[in-house]
């Protein structure tokens, strides 16, 4: 029995760009709050392939719109240097970020 990957990411090809969106498998689906903002990781944003940190991080290396969220997921885009951690937005127990590269 394989156990399922930690991330999805789906991508998306726009008039502004590639966008990617990705987060962590355990945030798929859940709302936060923050007592200002509420945000719902959607499956029909989020949801599309399992993947695997490389592919993650090829993935938002190639696009132009990053949406991000999860620890996981986060930690990769900043890893990478698309996202600087003092930008990221903490939500009830998770994170999520944006990024637009030009």
């Amino acid at each position: 029995m394989t156990t399922p990957s930690p991330l999805v990411m789906r991508e998306r090809h726009t008039d502004r760009g590639l966008l990617v969106a990705a987060c962590d498998r355990d945030v798929l689906g859940e709302t936060y709050d923050n007592g200002g903002t509420e945000f719902t990781v959607t499956e029909s944003f989020y949801d599309g392939e399992a993947a695997d940190a490389d592919a993650v991080r090829a993935a938002l290396a190639r696009a132009t719109i990053g949406n991000v969220v999860g620890d996981t997921a986060v930690g990769i885009a900043i890893d990478a240097g698309h996202v600087e951690a003092a930008n990221v937005l903490e939500l009830e127990g998770t994170v999520h970020a944006q990024f637009m590269q030009f």
